[in-house]
């Protein structure tokens, strides 16, 4: 195999796009259990044998692992924090028990790892709400342990995704579509950027040398109510909905998450808030993601 960017968990929305805009330098792996035909053609995880994931490594000899697999379902998470624990932690020491030394390591984390209202950069304390939250500091926690590993905390990424119904976009376009209810929680704040945008600075800490902890930050935090009208708007979703906050549902839930950095390399700059830039969108277009 001639890709030298090996990606785990191309079934998350992020994932999907790295697998979908760098097809010539990535190998994508999918989640088991995932039938999307846009995904169909790439290989299937199997994280919970050591033997399988030292014989991929073996086979394709890589120069880094992006690494985008993880259950993200906080009500799963809370549901069954065991499961949650083995999917997003076990799996992940797995495969870093195996990984070539040799082999550049990106772990994809997320701003999860915080929860009360604040503006948090890398120095500050993860204060997770949520067990997913915890897995994820407890990842992250691994991960900073190996040489030649970098943790990228995101925030909230806008895009398609390969089942047609994943992601606040199509799960608008979906509910939408079949006239279900459509509820969006009117104090959670996050810094949200287009998923193709988030795709190329990724991309470009890959193919970097940068350690450590880094976050992808956004020119501002915004509302998930102004942006399910401005993804109303944006794309002819003839969708209505309700309105709740963050307390009057059954899991936790965050609140106004934005997050900030302490460095102030090329790298390091905020993306475009989905809000503020419209030739962002442009590129999710050029790159197939998004229809016209």
């Amino acid at each position: 195999m001639s890709s030298s960017i090996l990606l785990f968990g191309a079934t998350s929305l992020l994932g999907f796009h790295l697998g979908t805009m760098f097809p010539e330098v990535v190998l994508p792996f999918i989640s088991p259990g995932n039938t999307a035909k846009a995904v169909r053609r790439w290989p299937v995880l199997q994280l919970h044998d050591s033997v399988w994931i030292a014989d991929v490594f073996q086979r394709t000899q890589p120069e880094a692992l992006v690494y985008c697999h993880a259950v993200c379902d906080v009500a799963k998470c809370e549901a069954s924090p065991g499961w949650a624990y083995e999917m997003n932690v076990g799996q992940l020491g797995r495969v870093l028990d195996v990984l070539p030394a040799h082999t550049r390591f990106v772990y994809v984390s997320s701003d999860h790892v915080f929860g009360g209202d604040g503006v948090y950069d890398e120095h500050c304390e993860p204060a997770p709400i949520s067990v997913y939250g915890r897995t994820r500091v407890e990842a992250e926690r691994l991960v900073l342990k190996r040489a030649d590993s970098l943790v990228l905390r995101t925030g909230l990424g806008i895009g398609v995704s390969p089942d047609g119904r994943t992601g606040h976009l199509d799960w608008l376009q979906y509910r939408a579509k079949r006239k279900l209810p459509i509820t969006i929680i009117e104090d959670e704040y996050r810094s949200t950027v287009w998923q193709c945008d988030l795709a190329m600075r990724v991309m470009a800490f890959a193919q970097a040398k940068e350690t450590g902890l880094r976050h992808m930050t956004a020119t501002r935090a915004i509302s998930r109510v102004a942006l399910a009208n401005f993804l109303i708007r944006q794309f002819h979703i003839p969708a209505t909905f309700t309105v709740e906050t963050r307390h009057q549902q059954p899991h936790p839930h965050l609140g106004r998450v934005e997050l900030a950095t302490v460095f102030h390399d090329e790298a390091s700059k905020p993306l475009a808030s989905v809000l503020d830039d419209e030739s962002s969108r442009r590129s999710c277009v050029s790159n197939g993601l998004f229809d016209n």
